[in-house]
């Protein structure tokens, strides 16, 4: 495994959002240099799950009807939440909630890789956090898949690793105010 400080994060890029209310949808794009079959055993995998998502899995999200367990890491205290997969299209399409927030993701075979997109409805609120969140945690995801892990990077953990800045970064392209992150003043 590679030392984590030796990883961090390039400038807030591939995300936009559409709002709806109170409730938008923050679209996170990725093009990985690897298969949509790699990149789908990552996303639906609870041993590959534990490398980088942001929570874990207590089974695997690649089957329509699948009822799975998601638990928070890094959070002080951690959600969990019971999911049911709504939509497993191997390995195109996956859809299931997080914490009662819609989570689609969609695959798609681009230049020898894998063109990825995240859709995530979230508070308006939290839309730059998720954001950045999502921007560390596809970077930890794309160097696992290269063969170069740093190890998950979540919650407090992700302060260490410019977190704040993307926050600000997303923030401003959302044109929306900069959110402190829990626990600062």
């Amino acid at each position: 495994m590679t030392n984590p400080e030796q990883y961090a994060p390039g400038p807030a890029s591939g995300a936009q959002v559409r709002k709806e209310g109170e409730k938008w949808t923050l679209i996170l794009v990725r093009e990985l240099r690897h298969s949509p079959e790699k990149v789908w055993l990552a996303l639906t995998d609870p041993v590959h799950l534990r490398e980088w998502a942001p929570f874990e899995a207590d089974g695997n999200l690649g089957t329509v009807g699948a009822t799975v367990k998601l638990t928070t890491v890094g959070a002080p205290t951690p959600l969990v939440s019971e999911t049911t997969v709504t939509r497993a299209d191997a390995p195109k399409a996956l859809e299931y909630k997080w914490g009662g927030n819609d989570i689609r993701w969609e695959l798609e075979a681009f230049s020898g890789g894998t063109r990825l997109t995240l859709w995530h409805k979230i508070d308006r609120r939290y839309i730059s956090m998720g954001a950045a969140g999502w921007h560390i945690c596809f970077d930890v995801l794309d160097r696992l898949l290269s063969g170069n892990p740093v190890g998950r990077i979540v919650g407090g953990e992700a302060m260490k690793f410019c977190w704040q800045r993307l926050n600000a970064e997303y923030a401003k392209q959302f044109g929306v105010e900069t959110p402190r992150s829990p626990g600062t003043n």
